[in-house]
């Protein structure tokens, strides 16, 4: 049977309950002088080009956004909307209660931890503030990597950070950017996150083509690991399969 050696974690909508944008967003949007369903949509168009780092900065990527939205705010404006973003994106996310007990869980079983995330320049200011922090050998952002999600080279930094072979690994998450599909054909094995709270969670590039096993909360990743003898696996198809409704777009 394959002996784990690591757990690798979706952050949004899987350490976190589903995210939507706050009311913060539409101030902000009015900061910059962007009608607030204009700023959305450019944020929702602009985010796989944000979420890869291909604007080089923070302000650079706000200005696109700005500019797709027909505003072009202001220096100072463009600083303050910065810092916003910041603390609006920080109150949109609301870690899961059982993410911290289920980590530090996971790490007395032996078992390296890291999350990987497709994000835009605010997640890497914001994750380590989270109690979370501690408890992750490793935190691969989409936006330093220069990748998203399916691509393999986001989860060899992990693999690579950790010190452990893709096989080595179980991958869970909610299921966008194609996660699942891509953690398994680089040899992993991917359980997704069918919380009920994910009914209507806002994702990009949700992953349809995934039909594999699933698991209802984050309590149960334990399980997979104390259920079975030191360096076995239960069967993944012992897990319930669950479908959860998907809607674009996440928040960006």
């Amino acid at each position: 049977m394959r002996a784990f050696r690591a757990v690798l974690l979706d952050f949004f909508g899987t350490l976190t309950r589903a995210v939507r944008r706050g009311p913060d967003h539409a101030r902000i949007a009015r900061l910059l002088g962007c009608e607030p369903d204009r700023f959305v949509a450019a944020l929702d168009a602009s985010f796989a080009l944000r979420a890869t780092g291909h604007f080089g900065s923070a302000a650079a990527a706000l200005r696109h956004v700005c500019a797709l939205a027909g505003a072009r705010p202001g220096a100072d404006r463009l600083r303050d909307a910065l810092a916003s973003r910041v603390a609006a994106i920080r109150r949109d996310t609301e870690l899961r209660p059982e993410s911290v007990p289920v980590l530090a869980r996971l790490r007395a079983l032996g078992m390296r931890t890291a999350v990987v995330s497709d994000c835009c320049y605010e997640l890497p200011s914001i994750l380590p503030t989270l109690p979370v922090a501690p408890l992750l050998d490793a935190r691969v952002y989409s936006v330093r990597e220069g990748v998203c999600k399916p691509e393999p080279a986001i989860y060899l930094a992990a693999c690579a950070r950790l010190g452990v072979a893709p096989a080595e690994c179980l991958y869970v998450g909610d299921g966008g950017s194609r996660e699942l599909t891509g953690a398994a054909a680089l040899g992993m094995t991917a359980v997704r996150l069918a919380a009920p709270d994910l009914t209507g969670h806002l994702v990009f590039d949700r992953d349809d083509a995934w039909s594999g096993p699933a698991i209802g909360s984050l309590l149960d990743l334990p399980t997979l690991f104390e259920a079975v003898p030191a360096g076995g696996v239960p069967p993944m198809a012992a897990h319930r399969y669950t479908t959860v409704e998907y809607r674009q777009p996440l928040v960006g």
